[in-house]
């Protein structure tokens, strides 16, 4: 099993390390296909240790230490860090254990930080993604509620049930932060199943629509601070996407057929325009090495809303007795698969 904990102390408490600023050292070599851990730990004072949550507050200023019981680890960090540390950021992999340390924080710091162990044979070493272990740190800032950006907007495509992230983040946990539209000014509804907050993440629109375009930022208030966001323009674009898996409905030009006698049975799925269906057969001939004849098409359909049919029509030329037996139809698009089958 694979066991963390982590370490938040003020600066004046750090002791200084024997390593180079931002360099990461060599990992040590575990002993073949082992990892050696216990379960989550959390040290906000030296000496003093409780489990890890899901997330930890530290001011700014302060230094921030996490360590990961194992040989090795590796690290992920925010993205801010990734590209940019300043020298702040210093991992080292001692002999049980790989320490992350972050100096001199600041509310730009805030995100998710992540130990990976690392599954070992001979040289070739591969993160184990599902024992990762993962703690998101706020560095509440009195000046900044929201992490600092250099972009004054930020430009988001909404697609098609797929759901969109306005990641509004915040530096403290204890913000309130809304949702609002900069025309007309108005504060959006949040109710938790159209659109949701997370203050790890920021606002999820669960299934864009056309409405939710627009100009949109966050407003985040604690005490008597109240600050605004980055704007976020979001875009609707048609991305052809299903919104669900297709229904197809079989059909046979007849329940019973002579010897001797031509076949088609048809396969059909009504559903959302440009969205693509795949049709695969079985049949009773594929037993002898009958090979498969199919004709598709695609076909619009009237009214209001953009609907097409798509249709897979299964071809038997002059039935044998073998041909005689069930037919399945397995219709497939990007939200899923369902068959439907006959006997004939």
């Amino acid at each position: 099993m694979f066991s963390a904990y982590a370490v938040a102390y003020c600066q004046e408490d750090t002791q200084e390390q024997r390593t180079t600023p931002g360099r990461k050292p060599k990992p040590s070599k575990p002993k073949l296909g082992k990892s050696t851990n216990k379960g989550p730990r959390t040290v906000l004072k030296r000496g003093k240790f409780k489990k890890v949550g899901d997330s930890i507050s530290v001011q700014t200023g302060d230094t921030l230490e996490l360590r990961c019981r194992g040989k090795p680890v590796q690290w992920s960090v925010p993205k801010y860090l990734e590209e940019d540390d300043d020298g702040r950021l210093r991992i080292v992999q001692h002999k049980r254990y790989g320490a992350l340390t972050l100096v001199n924080t600041t509310g730009a710091d805030t995100g998710e930080y992540t130990c990976y162990p690392m599954y070992c044979e001979d040289t070739d070493c591969r993160k184990e993604y599902d024992k990762a272990v993962r703690v998101f740190v706020f560095f509440p800032d009195p000046q900044e509620l929201f992490v600092p950006s250099s972009d004054y907007y930020e430009a988001i495509q909404l697609r098609t049930n797929w759901p969109t992230l306005l990641p509004c983040q915040v530096t403290s946990p204890e913000a309130k932060v809304t949702l609002h539209r900069e025309f007309p000014p108005v504060e959006v509804a949040v109710d938790g199943t159209e659109i949701s907050f997370n203050v790890k993440r920021g606002f999820t629109i669960h299934r864009p629509r056309p409405h939710h375009a627009g100009a949109l930022f966050c407003v985040a208030s604690l005490g008597n601070l109240r600050q605004s966001s980055t704007k976020y323009m979001l875009i609707y674009v048609n991305c052809e996407y299903p919104m669900a898996p297709p229904a197809p409905v079989i059909q046979a030009s007849s329940s019973s057929v002579a010897v001797g006698v031509n076949l088609r049975v048809s396969c059909s799925v009504v559903g959302e325009q440009d969205v693509v269906v795949e049709f695969t057969w079985e049949y009773p001939g594929q037993q002898i090495g009958r090979p498969l004849y199919t004709q598709e098409s695609i076909s619009p359909i009237g009214g209001g809303a953009a609907r097409q049919q798509s249709q897979s029509v299964l071809l038997v030329d002059e039935v044998r007795d073998v041909d005689q037996g069930a037919y399945t139809c397995t219709a497939l698009n990007l939200q899923g698969a369902k068959s439907v089958d006959m006997d004939v």
